[in-house]
């Protein structure tokens, strides 16, 4: 699983990473993930709001920080 983390590095995405790292160790889960700070390469997502979370290239959320619960329920295997 690859997930990325788009956002320019503010205090929400900065949050986005922490939780889903928190979501993957809740499941057993491991996966690599990447942060994406260029803007032009959050809006070739479709991303206008950050931050957003992207795994395996499918756009699951953006514009918010989820809850951990809900991460974890969007990583599920």
């Amino acid at each position: 699983m690859h997930i990325k983390i788009l956002g320019p590095g503010c205090r929400n995405c900065e949050a986005l990473e922490r939780e889903t790292r928190a979501a993957l160790d809740q499941l057993g889960v491991q996966a690599s993930i990447e942060k994406v700070t260029a803007y032009p390469d959050i809006a070739a997502y479709g991303v206008m709001s950050t931050p957003g979370l992207v795994v395996d290239e499918d756009v699951l959320v953006y514009g918010r920080v989820p809850r951990r619960d809900e991460i974890a329920q969007l990583l599920s295997p």
